[in-house]
Parts: structure tokens; sequence; C-alpha cells
């Protein structure tokens, strides 16, 4: 099934910014061949982690090109910190989006967002002809119109600074970290029942300060179903699991159905 030009890659920041209900698949493999495979499968959007995942910064341009390849997914890039520079290599590969890390504040996302725009709204670099100028354009405007700039929410000082973080001009989305958000709020692992209610907590106060401001929400999950969850909670885009993890998960699956066991 091809992809409209309604729905294609180049509408993924003009859709994000609607908050229409955009659901993503994360990579964390340095594998362009199997990037190339889940990027034809119909997902909204590509998240490549240049933080956790495998892939340093090389990798991140022959992910966008893999995604690029099957031209139904939007890449996007999720860099390793709140680095201006970071933001601007990341750019430069044709990623239509940046997600940031660890910001804490509303001073550290308005940089965010000034690393993601051209003068006079920013201070990002025009990248000239690197591959960003084939995919978004060479017009500053018109590339800062096609580029999103998303922050995690992950930590204590965000949530404390989660109102002024959501209003700050130009930015059009914040993202959950459940992990590290958990460990915030007292988990001594990802899944502690100790920490649940107060995870949950976080996630509304997240959700409906987005949705004062008008901006986007999203959020990393471990599964198809938790993505339908959260999307019918009020997050408007939801990142489902990951290549590795998968792998992981399938291969498992098949070694315990060929052993008849049922156990891995």
């Amino acid at each position: 099934m091809e992809t409209s030009p309604s729905h294609g890659p180049e509408s993924f920041a003009a859709r994000l910014r609607g908050r229409e209900r955009l659901i993503g698949y994360w990579i964390a493999l340095d594998n362009p061949a199997g990037t190339e495979r889940i990027a034809g499968l119909g997902y909204d959007y590509i998240g490549v982690d240049g933080q956790h995942g495998v892939l340093h910064q090389p990798g991140w341009q022959a992910a966008m090109l893999a995604v690029d390849a099957r031209g139904r997914s939007a890449g996007v890039i999720r860099v390793p910190s709140p680095d201006p520079v970071a933001i601007g290599i990341a750019l430069d590969t044709g990623a239509r989006g940046v997600v940031v890390p660890m910001v804490e504040s509303a001073e550290q996302a308005r940089a965010m967002v000034r690393a993601c725009r051209h003068h006079p709204a920013g201070t990002r670099s025009l990248g000239g002809p690197v591959r960003a100028e084939i995919r978004v354009g060479s017009v500053p405007a018109e590339i800062d119109d096609r580029v999103a700039c998303i922050v995690m929410i992950e930590t204590a000082a965000a949530l404390d600074d989660l109102e002024a973080i959501c209003a700050t001009e130009g930015l059009d989305a914040v993202y959950v970290g459940p992990a590290d958000l958990s460990a915030a709020l007292g988990a001594r692992w990802f899944g502690d029942p100790a920490a649940a209610d107060a995870l949950e907590a976080a996630l509304v106060r997240i959700t409906e300060a987005a949705h004062r401001h008008g901006i986007a929400c999203g959020i990393h999950v471990l599964d198809g179903e938790s993505a339908a969850k959260r999307l019918a909670e009020g997050f408007t885009f939801a990142t489902v699991s990951s290549d590795i993890t998968h792998l992981q998960q399938v291969a498992a699956e098949h070694l315990s159905a060929a052993r008849g066991t049922g156990q891995a």
C-alpha cells in the first residue's frame, strides 16, 4: 500500500504539530538492511537511538537512508544529550526531527528549539549541499517548518518545570522516557510496582500540560497494546519497543517452540 502525500514522511512535522495520532518504532541496532525492512511496514515514524543504541554518528545517516528508501516513514533521531552540535549533525542527515533527552528546564528547552531553527529564530547553521538539502530543502524558513523539535520529560527537575517547558515557544512536543522517569520517582527498576502510582500520576500531569499548551505529547512503550492504551489516555504519539528487543523475543519464542518445552 502506498503512502498518500498527506501522510508521508514530508508531512511528519505538520501532523505532529496538529496532534494527530502517530505510531512509531524504535531502532537501536546499526543494521540498515533491517531498518529498511521495518521502515516499509507503515509506521508513521522510525526513531533512531543515538543515545543508548549502538548507532554512532556515521550510523545515523545510514539509518536515515534506509528509512527514506521506503518512502513511508519519517526518520527521527534521538541525540545523545542536550547538545546543539549533535542536533545540527542529526538534522544534517535529513532527519525529520530530533528527540532530545534529559531536558530539565524551560531554559534548556528554549536552547534546543533554537538549535533546530535557523536565524533569526535560532542558531542552526545552514547545512548547504548535504543530505538534508535533498530531503527538506535549502530555504531556512521552509526547513524549519519541516523539522520537529521534541524534548524528553524524564527527570524530577523536568517535572518541576513542566508547565514552563510545555509553554516554550517553538517546541513541537514533549516525550516521556518512562524508565528514567520511573527512577526519578523512586523506582528501583523499570516496572517496580512501588512507583507505579506515582508514574501514572506523572503521565496524567504531562499529557494535561501538553494539551493546555497545544503541543504534542509522546511516550515510549513496550508493545502495540500499550501504545493503543496510552493513545487512548491522551498521548498523541507512541513509539513501540525496539528492533533489538524484538529480535531477542522472537528468537527465544522460536527456540522454545523448537524444544517443545515452553521455556527458552
